[in-house]
């Protein structure tokens, strides 16, 4: 039925039903990324956006098809400790399927138009959309998304909006005559165009002539005041903004990203203050956190042609990663390096390495114990044993010692001057080489890196450093937590409740920006070649007066 001024639109729940829903946002993180904010300048983007409700997707995941039509040609990955239900692949075809907690009901003869939130695309994945009858319909739906490319992992953080919605009058559209008349029909119609088309390029001229002072005066406004060509108000209801109501009892369920703990819990490295400074620091580590969550753009973009400067505004000066996909995807390197080629290149050189890691949890934190010094080719025999697993790595703690014998292959390499300096004792980076399984347990580095795959793909688990609070840094740059990808994790480590962790495919050709104190944990899924650069272009010695 339909209340007093306006129609009715229910959500009916059972009980464990927790729907998270809200009346959805104007704001987009790519036209806060224009110059300006100047997409907001288009009102009819502005109302589109806002032009219904959302629901928030209840835990954060990464999904991943392989071009099949099975099921199982699709592959969802829950983060750690996500509790809400995730999507599934319940139809095969490439699609991804998300469950609504909710029974919809609308007024007699109203619709619901049903699909992904307006001007808000993601690579490699579209919305589905429908329109349901949810006036008579006792049945539920889901909100459905079909992959575009094969092998593109796409992502959905915790509470980003996964479904937009709202009611159409059903025999609306039906009732519709369209046609196509000449202009001379509507002479009225025909004098305000043109007489907006002339002072619209005069207007255009008279900017370019005299730069404005201030970003408003930049356009003209007309459409966005509700105003004719000749500066007449339009009709009474024209919107500027839209305000939707939120539905009645949606408070009760999470929208937003859940708070952090008041207090921490578990060892700490010792206090160099008194204990309030310290909970003051964590509680603004915390907010911070959540403030970024509440944007969609506070996501590990994959992005092809970054330049220096956008590298510097974008991801170095603001502390934000991002993969710069195929920015080493030309180097000689990435069609060469295969084991016999490195074998054969590097020949009986003697190199360091990590060895029998395998008998020791704290290998990472007991590297020298680890330290092994064979010869290169042997070293790819043992890496190469069906079983080698983590147990021997080439890693860029032993970039020094190895600095003569990997030379030779610096004939295979590009650079990328873009954001990195040659004039460095160090201009080719330091090199990994291991077989697949090897693993970095969770740490964060005291510098800002460059992470470029040449060979082999690798999964990379990410935290900001504002989530430190949570994470139990227990001595220098490590954590209790080795792996945030083990089962029960929460169990063992509750404080990990609600955190916010990126996942990260890196495939061969692509660079991620890893920057100074981010959290990560590095797994190889193949026989992998990695090197890691810290001669960027802006200054990184930031290590030089760490207070650990």
């Amino acid at each position: 039925m339909s209340g007093e001024g306006g129609i009715d639109l229910t959500c009916y729940i059972y009980s464990g039903w927790r729907p998270r829903i809200r009346a959805a946002s104007q704001r987009r993180a790519w036209m806060d990324g224009t110059p300006e904010s100047f997409a907001y300048r288009c009102l009819p983007l502005n109302i589109a956006n806002a032009h219904g409700w959302e629901l928030l997707s209840p835990c954060g995941f990464d999904a991943e098809w392989n071009g099949g039509t099975a099921v199982d040609d699709v592959v969802i990955r829950t983060d750690p400790g996500a509790s809400g239900q995730p999507p599934v692949a319940l139809f095969g075809q490439g699609v991804l399927t998300f469950h609504v907690d909710g029974l919809f009901r609308t007024p007699a003869g109203y619709n619901l138009w049903v699909g992904g939130p307006p001007n808000a695309g993601k690579d490699g994945i579209a919305p589905l959309g429908g329109i349901i009858e949810t006036d008579w319909s006792p049945y539920s739906f889901t909100m459905n998304w079909r992959f575009t490319r094969p092998g593109q992992v796409i992502r959905f953080e915790e509470n980003e909006p996964f479904c937009f919605l709202f009611p159409v009058e059903r025999r609306l559209v039906e009732t519709v005559k369209p046609r196509i008349a000449p202009i001379e029909e509507a002479p009225e119609l025909k004098r305000q165009f043109e007489q907006w088309s002339a002072s619209r390029d005069h207007f255009r001229a008279e900017v370019e002539a005299n730069p404005p002072a201030t970003p408003a005066e930049k356009w003209q406004k007309l459409y966005y005041r509700g105003v004719d060509a000749d500066g007449k108000p339009g009709p009474a209801d024209h919107r500027a903004k839209l305000r939707l109501a939120e539905f009645e009892g949606a408070a009760d369920f999470h929208r937003e990203a859940r708070p952090l703990p008041a207090c921490p819990a578990g060892p700490a490295s010792p206090s160099r203050g008194d204990s309030a400074s310290a909970e003051k620091l964590e509680w603004l580590l915390g907010s911070f956190e959540r403030l970024r969550a509440m944007s969609a753009g506070s996501v590990v973009q994959r992005k092809a042609g970054v330049g220096t400067q956008e590298f510097l505004d974008a991801h170095y000066a603001p502390n934000w990663p991002v993969l710069l996909a195929g920015a080493v995807e030309a180097w000689p390197a990435r069609t060469r390096w295969t084991p016999d080629y490195l074998k054969t290149a590097v020949g009986s050189r003697s190199v360091q390495v990590q060895a029998n890691r395998g008998a020791d949890a704290d290998y990472e934190r007991n590297m020298a114990a680890h330290t092994e010094t064979l010869a290169f080719d042997a070293f790819i025999d043992r890496i190469s044993k069906p079983d080698a697993g983590n147990d021997t790595y080439l890693t860029a703690s032993n970039s020094a010692a190895n600095a003569e014998a990997l030379s030779v292959l610096h004939g295979d390499l590009g650079f990328l001057d873009a954001y990195l300096t040659r004039q460095d004792a160090n201009p080719h980076g330091m090199m990994w080489i291991g077989p697949a399984g090897t693993f970095t347990p969770l740490h964060h580095d005291l510098t800002n890196n460059l992470i470029l795959q040449l060979v082999g793909r690798k999964v990379v688990l990410m935290a900001a450093p504002g989530e430190t609070p949570k994470l139990y840094n227990d001595l220098g740059v490590y954590s209790r937590i080795r792996n945030l990808a083990e089962p029960d994790i929460l169990s063992q480590f509750p404080k990990l409740e609600g955190i916010r962790i990126h996942r990260v495919m890196l495939n061969p050709g692509d660079a991620l920006f890893v920057p100074l104190g981010w959290w990560h944990q590095v797994t190889s899924l193949d026989f992998s070649v990695t090197i890691t650069h810290t001669n960027f272009r802006w200054p990184n010695d930031f290590h030089t007066d760490y207070p650990g």
